[in-house]
């Protein structure tokens, strides 16, 4: 669906270059934002309550999987930094269906998730100003982040990295504040309060194994957005260093907020009481005497949700613009504004999201629960491309020529087919469960209905060619 040769005023033709704008600390924090969502500042109750205190090995094991991933990311992203990233990495080491479908597969779950954010800005808004239609917040959230988006990418990611930034200050705030009420007795009239609630009530796995692997799905939507790392590769200024740089810190850094987060919580207050009295960042805030921590909360957990849909955005313009490229998605999508903004794909994106905030209106709060969980199955499918992905990758390099990457998979090929594995026992355990079987009736579904128009349409890419071979290309530039 070619568009034609008028492009409107300030759009370059197609295949126009993203601008290289986003720096390390840019990328850093775009990372982190995306995965401290709105979940964690609920405190991650729904979790908590399968799991007890032994969620934060949930965490864990989760994380070790992800480190994995984005190991396989980055050695490819390195070795080859182009817009679209594992949709395009899909393509040339898997086959156009597998680019296809996965590069679709994320456009969409980041709709998806975006639509929950913006829903959760105008609850949240409505603490504030109960009299305002909840419509209105949900618009000025998009339209906000739309306009961020469509400005440039460098204003993005100074956006972005300030949004994050105050989700991290506000949890280590938490994370030294429990830790003078564990160790100090801060709050507590000087009573030092330990950490025996992680084992007397009910033990440190309450519920078993069992308890674990259900929490296992909402521990891995948690994690949904890291991989967005690997979006920047097109626009990042020195992708050979920054990327490498990201990866390693932002992995250790979430597991960190995640897990310390968790760990002071589950330390003050019991496991099976957290939820019932309200956001435990709140209670602990208050805790520690500071009276108006509710208000704190909301504006953090607002910025969170702002932060989650900016960085959504950003994903399906990047994720649709390298679709078009590979003539995979109208040609139109592919053009860029004079600052390098990817504007038609951000502008249907966009528009798609408005229509997802209204039947987010109309449906009951049970979809909320599904939502995540076909998050979640988009996300797996994603994780899995990208594992198989590099896995091809590698056996197509010489001896000489994988001794010389310059970012390199830990225990090539064991990690990957482990981590493989563990996505797999996850997408079982989404089916063994009702609440998440919904998951695995709608992603399939999706994939399915992708694979027809991929074959009706003759949606072959336009440029089509060997991923080592370009990679040197790239590289030599």
């Amino acid at each position: 669906m070619p568009v034609g040769n008028h492009l409107p005023q300030g759009e370059t033709a197609q295949g126009g270059p993203l601008k290289r704008e986003l720096g390390e600390r840019h990328i850093r924090l775009m990372a982190l934002g995306a995965c401290i969502g709105v979940g964690l500042f609920l405190g991650s109750a729904k979790a908590i309550e399968m799991a007890g205190p032994a969620i934060m090995l949930s965490y864990i094991i989760g994380g070790l999987a992800i480190l994995v991933i984005m190991r396989a990311l980055g050695e490819m992203a390195v070795h080859n930094p182009v817009a679209g990233s594992f949709s395009r990495y899909a393509q040339d080491y898997l086959g156009p269906l597998a680019g296809f479908l996965t590069g679709w597969n994320y456009w969409f779950l980041w709709l998806v998730t975006c639509v929950a954010e913006i829903t959760a800005v105008a609850v949240y808004m409505g603490i504030w100003f109960p009299d305002v239609p909840r419509w209105i917040w949900a618009l000025a959230a998009l339209i906000s982040m739309g306009s961020i988006n469509l400005i440039a990418v460098k204003a993005f990611g100074e956006f972005e990295f300030w949004f994050a930034l105050i989700k991290i200050v506000t949890i280590i705030a938490m994370v030294l504040g429990g830790i003078g009420i564990i160790a100090f007795g801060f709050g507590n009239d000087g009573v030092a309060l330990g950490i025996s609630n992680l084992w007397t009530h009910g033990g440190f796995m309450p519920n078993g194994v069992q308890g674990v692997l259900m929490s296992l799905q909402m521990v891995m939507f948690a994690y949904l957005g890291v991989e967005m790392i690997g979006l920047t590769a097109g626009e990042a200024k020195n992708p050979q260093k920054t990327i490498p740089n990201a990866i390693g810190s932002v992995f250790w850094r979430i597991l960190l907020f995640y897990v310390g987060a968790l760990f002071v919580i589950l330390s003050i207050y019991p496991w099976n009481e957290i939820g019932t009295q309200g956001s435990p960042f709140v209670m602990t805030f208050e805790r520690l005497g500071i009276k108006t921590a509710a208000g704190i909360i909301n504006f953090v957990v607002i910025t969170a949700a702002l932060s989650s849909c900016n960085g959504g955005i950003f994903s399906t313009g990047r994720m649709l613009y390298s679709l078009a490229q590979n003539g995979q998605a109208p040609a139109g999508f592919a053009k860029t504004s004079n600052n390098g903004v990817p504007r038609r794909a951000l502008l249907l994106s966009i528009g798609a999201l408005l229509l997802g905030v209204l039947l987010n209106y109309l449906v009951p709060e049970k979809v909320f629960v599904w939502v995540t969980a076909i998050a979640t199955f988009g996300a797996i499918w994603t994780w899995v491309m990208i594992l198989l992905a590099q896995l091809k990758f590698r056996k197509g390099l010489s001896a000489s020529e994988a001794a010389g990457l310059k970012y390199r998979m830990w225990l090539y090929p064991v990690s990957s087919y482990l981590a493989l594995a563990f996505l797999v026992l996850v997408v079982g355990l989404m089916a063994y469960f009702p609440d998440t079987r919904v998951a695995l009736y709608v992603g399939p579904a999706f994939l399915v209905l992708l694979t027809v128009l991929f074959y009706v349409f003759k949606l072959q890419p336009t440029n089509v060619s060997q991923g080592a071979a370009r990679s040197a290309s790239v590289e030599a530039s």
